[in-house]
């Protein structure tokens, strides 16, 4: 008898602790990404000077080993981290299909021409917090 009331005792503490888990680890989940996922995390828009706009975006990345937040086509994406290190950011293809991208000058950013010949320039600032990375786009430039 007392063998039972020790076996139910002990059913009865795992499943408490099964239960602890379960919550704990759905608190844990909550504002993860999966890895090798990325969010933006704001945008703002400028256009008070004529001509010109200027944008700022800041993605919210969950990468993978060996990556870091980037872009491709124009989106927030997780890329090989030897692009950023070597600041060659043509090679995670920033630019939409169609524009051709263009390092600056001091390797701050690039540029993105359209057929047209309208002109978008990006600028980076990288950060990292925990496993997160953020990777500022800044300064959407209309030239003519």
């Amino acid at each position: 008898m007392q063998l039972l009331k020790a076996l139910w005792a002990l059913a009865g503490a795992a499943i408490c602790c099964f239960l602890i888990f379960v919550i704990h680890s759905q608190f844990l989940k909550e504002g993860q990404l999966a890895a090798g996922t990325c969010e933006i995390v704001t945008l703002d828009r400028d256009s008070s000077q004529p001509r010109r706009t200027i944008a700022r975006q800041t993605a919210r990345c969950a990468c993978k080993k060996g990556q870091i937040a980037g872009t491709t086509r124009a989106r927030p994406a997780c890329v090989d981290a030897r692009i950023i290190k070597t600041k060659q950011w043509c090679e995670m293809l920033p630019c939409l299909e169609g524009e051709g991208c263009d390092l600056l000058i001091n390797k701050s950013g690039w540029t993105c021409t359209q057929p047209g010949g309208r002109i978008k320039t990006t600028t980076v600032g990288y950060f990292s917090v925990l496993y997160f990375f953020s990777f500022a786009f800044t300064l959407l430039k209309n030239e003519e």
